[in-house]
Parts: structure tokens; C-alpha cells; sequence
């Protein structure tokens, strides 16, 4: 694929933020999980600097629960993916969705693990 000369510099950055902001609207617009997520970030994030004791604390609370919607957008972008190739039913399709939402799981066991042992322990 051949790049636009022009489209370097500040001019690449402006482009690529738009697309990332295309990007979380299409995902805020068509995926119900991610809407659910950061309905909860909006409750944990302040949650986590209220129960932190510390600032690595606060930063460790935040930084694994920012892992759950990241990688509900990777899990939703490899469905759109898959979709568009076609409805037919594939192994391979399916091993790919189901791959994509364990990492979804891992980060959320991962987030909730974390904040029980600051917590918590």
C-alpha cells in the first residue's frame, strides 16, 4: 500500500486520532459489552483513587481495569473481521471469536484478582 507523502508529521498524528476516535464511536455505537465497560470505568476509576493508599496503588487499580474495554476492543474488531468475511459457519472463525472474548475473560479474572489483594490482603 503505497502512503501519502504529504501525510506525515502532525498531519499523520491529527489523521490517526481521528481514526481512533471513529473507531471508539463505531465501538461505543455497535458493541453493548463495551458500553457496559465503561459504564463500570466510570465507577471504578474513581473508586480506585478513593481506595488506593498509595499512587502506585491507584495507578496499578486504574491501569488493569483499563486492560478489560482495550481488550474488548481488540475482541470486537476481530469479530467485525470475521464477519465480513462471510456468515457461513468456519472453525477457524469461531476459534478466533472465542479466542478473542478469553481475552476479554483473562483481563477482567486479571482486574478482579488485582483489586482483591489491594483491597483486600
Amino acid at each position: 500500500m503505497a502512503t501519502d507523502p504529504g501525510n506525515t508529521g502532525i498531519r499523520r498524528l491529527i489523521k490517526a486520532s481521528g481514526y481512533s476516535m471513529q473507531g471508539l464511536a463505531a465501538a461505543f455505537r455497535h458493541e453493548t459489552a463495551f458500553r457496559q465497560e465503561l459504564a463500570i470505568t466510570v465507577l471504578l476509576l474513581p473508586l480506585a483513587l478513593w481506595l488506593g493508599q498509595t499512587g502506585p496503588e491507584r495507578a496499578l487499580l486504574i491501569a488493569v481495569w483499563m486492560l478489560v474495554p482495550l481488550f474488548e476492543l481488540m475482541n470486537s474488531a476481530i469479530e467485525a473481521v470475521v464477519d465480513r468475511i462471510g456468515p457461513e459457519q468456519h472453525e477457524l472463525s469461531g476459534r478466533a471469536k472465542d479466542i478473542g472474548s478469553a481475552a476479554v475473560l483473562v483481563a477482567l479474572v486479571n482486574a478482579a484478582v488485582v483489586w482483591l489483594l489491594i483491597l483486600v490482603f
